[in-house]
């Protein structure tokens, strides 16, 4: 795995970050791409998920995946990824607050993986006037546009620098 991986290490150009107060319901964003293999699918199973059906080509056949899948949690692994590098440049970080995953297709080893996500929610925080939640919903898909995971995720998202300092001083003024 860490051959194959090595070569997708690289990151890509930074992206301005985004704040709770530049992102409105209905922003899209669209990640780079990875292309999966074999050798990665196998890797990863062997070390985190080691069922037969994401070790063995034949021992995938005979299951309901028809063939060798990757584990969902190597999917998830990738969004991960694809979201941190290209696809969600949230200011601090993706820090994470809950989430429904499901894999409604396997993930095989000649697909290549991206991800599209759409703001669904924002919701400022009334104790904590320097952040808010924000409800992503996320597909990954291969290059067919067939959606192999799709997530909805809630994220802790800061507040622009001094924006919250700002609505904190005028708010204690209107009391």
């Amino acid at each position: 795995m860490t051959s194959t991986l090595a070569a997708a290490a690289a990151l890509p150009e930074k992206h301005s970050p985004l704040y709770l107060d530049n992102m409105a319901v209905g922003d899209r964003y669209t990640s780079g791409e990875h292309a999966m293999d074999e050798a990665q699918i196998k890797a990863f199973a062997a070390q985190f998920d080691p069922q037969p059906f994401h070790l063995d080509d034949a021992a995938g056949r005979a299951t309901l995946f028809g063939g060798l899948a990757a584990s969902g949690w190597h999917t998830a692994a990738i969004t991960m990824r694809l979201q941190v590098t290209t696809g969600l440049p949230i200011a601090g970080g993706i820090i994470g607050a809950g989430a429904e995953i499901s894999w409604p297709r396997p993930t095989r080893a000649t697909d290549v993986l991206h991800v599209v996500s759409e703001v669904m929610d924002i919701q400022p925080s009334k104790s904590k006037p320097d952040r808010g939640m924000v409800t992503v919903l996320s597909e990954t898909r291969n290059q067919h546009g067939d959606v192999l995971q799709l997530s909805t995720v809630r994220i802790v998202v800061p507040r622009r620098p001094g924006t919250a300092t700002a609505a904190t001083a005028v708010a204690g003024a209107a009391s």
